[in-house]
């Protein structure tokens, strides 16, 4: 048998550390549940199972897909350093994960679907409104999943280091979002970009989704090329925040240019803001998010 398969050393406790966060894990997400229902007048299972509201679950899955994104970076972080401090570790990591998610959410409905009324036009059925709702949530987790990766250790440097860094590149997903929402607004007549969600533009929301993915996967790649300092406070940040920019503008290049030779002689911004076609849509969402996953690949590599 150890002919045919050839395994790494293995700790003799992994069982119990994996075991440890699980448990944990599941912990956080029936926290993050509970948090998706606390402001309802409507049980979860109600929401779900009574009221059929689709757009509901699309954007609680939005939140639970994120949890799990960040906390898969946390899961065996602290294997071998005992299991009181791998449960704080996870608890830590998860619980701020939980706060930094929430706020990203509540950054996007706020700042940039200043707007619209998120949780109201959820709770009305608006499958278009929960599905950039759910990718808003899923950005902010791939973007937090590098810095916990990024950084060493656990101590008040590393958390101060994710706070800080998370912001401002969130901030950057912010801007690059309000760009192609001027850009809506050039190709439609000075039409509301936030107002075409309102009336479910379906379509619509497909492509922005594959937008929010695509510059968070793409910005997560400056983990490759930053070196991260405990005490340098200042200079993480600001390398976040250049690299990010550098990277998302570069996105936005690169992604333009790849719809012009593969969707040569289709006019798909026409297609999508007007005609309302979810396909096209959809080939966006593959381009935005496949252009980001090669450029990332290529920059670990270089790592």
């Amino acid at each position: 048998m150890d002919v045919l398969v050839k395994l790494n050393p293995l700790p003799h406790d992994l069982l119990v550390y994996l075991l440890i966060d699980i448990g944990l894990a599941l912990l956080l997400l029936m926290i993050m549940k509970w948090l998706s229902g606390t402001f309802k007048k409507r049980s979860v299972a109600d929401e779900l199972g009574v009221q059929d509201n689709f757009a509901f679950g699309i954007s609680m899955a939005g939140g639970m897909l994120s949890l799990c994104i960040v906390v898969g970076a946390v899961v065996g972080r602290h294997v071998g350093e005992g299991y009181a401090t791998a449960a704080i570790g996870m608890l830590t990591f998860g619980l701020v994960g939980i706060v930094l998610v929430k706020f990203g959410r509540y950054a996007h409905d706020k700042i940039v679907l200043n707007r619209l009324d998120t949780m109201g036009l959820i709770a009305d059925r608006s499958v278009s409104v929960a599905l950039v709702d759910a990718a808003s949530l899923i950005a902010s987790a791939i973007i937090l999943r590098s810095m916990v990766l990024w950084v060493d250790g656990s101590d008040m440097n590393a958390m101060i280091a994710i706070v800080t860094g998370f912001t401002v590149v969130l901030a950057l997903l912010l801007m690059m979002t309000r760009l192609y929402e001027i850009r809506y607004a050039r190709d439609n007549q000075n039409d509301s970009f936030q107002g075409a969600l309102r009336q479910g533009q379906l379509a619509l929301a497909v492509e922005h989704s594959g937008n929010l993915l695509g510059i968070a996967m793409i910005v997560s790649s400056a983990s490759y090329v930053l070196n991260y300092h405990p005490s340098g406070y200042v200079s993480n940040v600001t390398g976040w925040l250049i690299v990010g920019s550098v990277l998302s503008l570069a996105l936005l290049v690169l992604v333009t240019i790849s719809k012009k030779f593969i969707l040569y002689g289709l006019n798909y911004r026409q297609e999508v803001d007007q005609q309302h076609n979810i396909g096209v849509a959809c080939l966006e969402l593959t381009l935005s998010i496949g252009i980001a996953l090669i450029v990332n690949g290529v920059l670990e590599f270089l790592a």
